[in-house]
């Protein structure tokens, strides 16, 4: 069995003359991101693995995960085919995800993570908001034979305010 919680980066600023790699959070996304994962904690889920784009605003919502989820850095690994937003290369590298990682979780950016949701979930989303959780179970042994999966959980911000 395989779990891919796919989280989606907080909500960005754009009032900073920096390139979109180097946006930083709003307020509210750092605000978001500890609500969604608190959420995550009372789960008590198991990660073996973290992966993140590089861009500010993903690798700062993913550190917030790390802090409130007490994972350590040794866990996260940044992958630069998760700054996509078509969803074709961070697909692309979740199928080549090392086979004794069973629970990962990707942070990363949309359309990327909405389209990889209702490709490889078994409910549609219309859109996955920033700060927004997708978790997906997939009943192989193999990252590499992942198809259609099922949608376990969505966390959504808005849902917890």
């Amino acid at each position: 069995m395989k779990k891919l919680i796919l989280v989606r980066h907080g909500k960005s600023s754009w009032e900073y003359a920096v390139s979109d790699r180097d946006r930083p959070l709003l307020e509210r996304g750092i605000n978001d991101a500890i609500l969604v994962s608190n959420t995550l904690v009372e789960q008590a889920i198991e990660i073996d693995a973290i992966f993140s784009s590089p861009a500010n605003r993903a690798l700062h919502t993913c550190t917030i995960f790390l802090r409130q989820l007490y994972l350590p850095l040794s866990k996260l690994e940044l992958r630069d085919e998760l700054y996509d937003f078509s969803g074709n290369e961070a697909l692309k590298m979740i199928k080549s995800i090392a086979d004794d990682f069973n629970t990962v979780m990707i942070f990363g950016h949309n359309h990327a993570f909405t389209h990889i949701a209702n490709s490889l979930g078994n409910s549609y989303i219309d859109n996955v908001p920033t700060s927004g959780l997708v978790e997906l179970n997939f009943n192989v042994n193999s990252w590499s034979l992942i198809t259609k999966g099922t949608t376990q959980q969505i966390i959504f911000p808005k849902q917890l305010k």
